[in-house]
């Protein structure tokens, strides 16, 4: 059996693992499971721009796609302000880094600064968790003249965050080979 030859960049490299991401529980009532999985998912994003350099986070995934850590970072900034904020809670709050003309602005990382931005990331979230915090699944907010339930939400940011997790999983992996789930 001959040996497998390894890229230069892959499967070494120690795994990343945040101290402050659980795994969701195996048996739950439906509110906590999903609460659970949305923060694991967020947990799982922030683990994989940990001990990074600034330069390493800006850097794009293939280019010339502009896909990079900090971008998803900032795509999930607006994507947890636009469905809690603006959405459920009905506040008219702008989105922070893309606009009508600029709609994948939260790529462009001309003005970025990784640790400013991952404050206001955790911000974020942190408000869509006060927001939902008294709401039932069923409750509802509207988008484009459609009602959305709580329920639908959270389903659909861990859909978005998981879809996305799977871009950083690649793009951490080309940066130093880190590896890890």
């Amino acid at each position: 059996m001959s040996a497998m030859t390894l890229p230069e960049n892959t499967s070494t490299a120690t795994p990343v693992t945040p101290a402050d991401r659980r795994e969701p529980p195996l048996i739950s009532e439906e509110r906590r499971m999903l609460e659970a999985w949305l923060d694991y998912h967020r947990e799982t994003l922030a683990m994989k721009c940990e001990g990074l350099t600034e330069a390493q986070v800006r850097e794009a995934s293939t280019p010339p796609s502009p896909l990079s850590l900090l971008g998803l970072v900032r795509h999930m900034t607006d994507v947890e302000r636009t469905w809690f904020r603006r959405v459920l809670g009905g506040v008219d709050a702008a989105p922070l880094y893309w606009t009508d003309e600029n709609y994948d602005g939260d790529f462009d990382l001309t003005e970025a600064d990784f640790a400013t931005d991952i404050a206001t990331w955790r911000a974020e979230i942190e408000l869509a968790r006060q927001v939902a915090a008294g709401r039932t699944l069923d409750d509802t907010g509207e988008r484009r003249g459609e009602l959305y339930s709580l329920r639908w939400i959270y389903v659909h940011m861990i859909e978005e965050y998981a879809r996305h997790n799977g871009h950083a999983d690649l793009i951490r992996e080309r940066i130093d080979g880190a590896t890890g789930e």
